[in-house]
């Protein structure tokens, strides 16, 4: 089976495909179906083949398609249109988000190649309640419209810019996802454990850590203990240098309060020791002890009571056996032998009166 590579932004996901009746070389604009709608995206990885076994998707959780065509003169010139009404989709937006007072920074706007979506990218510090914005915007451009969050590493993507190093930001010209990165990385570098020298435009650390660190490392020794920072030692992260208040075993990671009056949580393996005598050495397969709690004894089990052919013993004393302990065997004979009380005579006195008949 054949596939073959699409890529519709600059520095976007490379899609997989399988390629049509066309013939097709790397470069060629090609129209593909997307989650989003039709897209209009680029050749990067010609068609080869594969073996069937392998189960590939185009996009995560969609099953693998074909190409739709191979894009005309006509779809170029549409593409082009469709970048020049972003841009006006852009200032428009601006504006409504004056207007509603919105605390949120739009970062850039995207037309399907279908305008069946538009799509206005922003960042901000917390939720924002952004209905009124939409049914304004839906009112304007009469087509489907998303508002998506997104974080700032992606805001550094699809701004761009130049980094340290004096060349254009690498997930905005090749980089096509983010990869983690940690600040043990910059160590076995012998990197300045300074943020800001090891810190992207973005304020996180540089994706290049990362891609370098094979490069580095290829024959350093790993060693196969992790070392756990001690409460109220002083450690460094990638965000300064603060004190560890809180650990959390079970997930391994640490609750660090910065200088700065910030708290962040950062993995025993993102965290690098301001002492070395502040870490303990713990075994990869190391399990935390579960807390010793003493539990009360449980109430010991009722006797069975055999059943009743069975019993030799009488469970319950007789009733004459419970009187005879109540009282004495003199008041025992003493009742048997109290005179009878005479019989109540009928006079006057305690005659009854006659019932009244109410039904009179």
């Amino acid at each position: 089976m054949q596939v073959i590579g699409v890529r519709i932004k600059k520095a976007g996901r490379i899609l997989i495909y399988e390629p049509n009746e066309e013939e097709l070389s790397k470069g060629d604009s090609v129209i593909v179906e997307t989650s989003r709608g039709l897209e209009c995206g680029k050749v990067v990885v010609e068609a080869r083949e594969i073996p069937v076994s392998e189960n590939l998707e185009s996009e995560p959780g969609v099953p693998l398609a074909k190409i739709y065509r191979k894009a005309t003169e006509e779809d170029l010139i549409r593409l082009e249109e469709n970048q020049a009404a972003e841009k006006q989709a852009f200032e428009i937006c601006l504006q409504k988000i004056a207007e509603h007072e919105l605390p949120m920074k739009l970062i850039n706007v995207e037309y399907t190649f279908d305008v069946n979506k538009i799509i206005f990218f922003f960042t901000a510090e917390g939720r924002v309640d952004f209905r009124g914005l939409v049914r304004d915007l839906a009112a304007i451009f009469r087509t489907r419209i998303e508002l998506r969050q997104v974080g700032v590493r992606d805001e550094a993507k699809l701004l761009g810019g130049m980094g340290g190093c004096g060349r254009p930001l690498c997930c905005a010209t090749f980089l096509g996802e983010f990869i983690p990165v940690s600040i043990r990385m910059a160590k076995d570098q012998n990197l300045s454990l300074n943020p800001t020298k090891i810190s992207g435009v973005c304020g996180r650390l540089m994706c290049c850590l990362k891609y370098e660190n094979d490069l580095y490392c290829e024959n350093c020794p790993r060693p196969d203990v992790m070392f756990r920072p001690k409460q109220g030692s002083r450690v460094v992260v990638a965000d300064g240098e603060g004190k560890v208040v809180a650990i959390n075993y079970p997930r391994r990671n640490a609750t660090i309060l910065l200088d700065t009056n910030k708290t962040v949580v950062a993995s025993w393996e993102d965290i690098l020791p301001v002492n070395a005598e502040d870490f303990e050495e713990v075994e990869e397969n190391f399990e935390e002890p579960l807390e010793v709690v003493e539990v009360p004894p449980p109430p010991p089990e009722p006797e069975e009571i055999p059943p009743k052919h069975e019993r030799t013993e009488r469970t319950r004393p007789r009733r004459v056996d419970a009187f005879n302990r109540r009282y004495s065997r003199t008041e025992n004979l003493e009742r048997n032998n109290r005179p009878e009380r005479p019989p109540r005579l009928k006079t006057e006195k305690n005659r009854r009166p006659p019932r009244r008949d109410y039904r009179k």
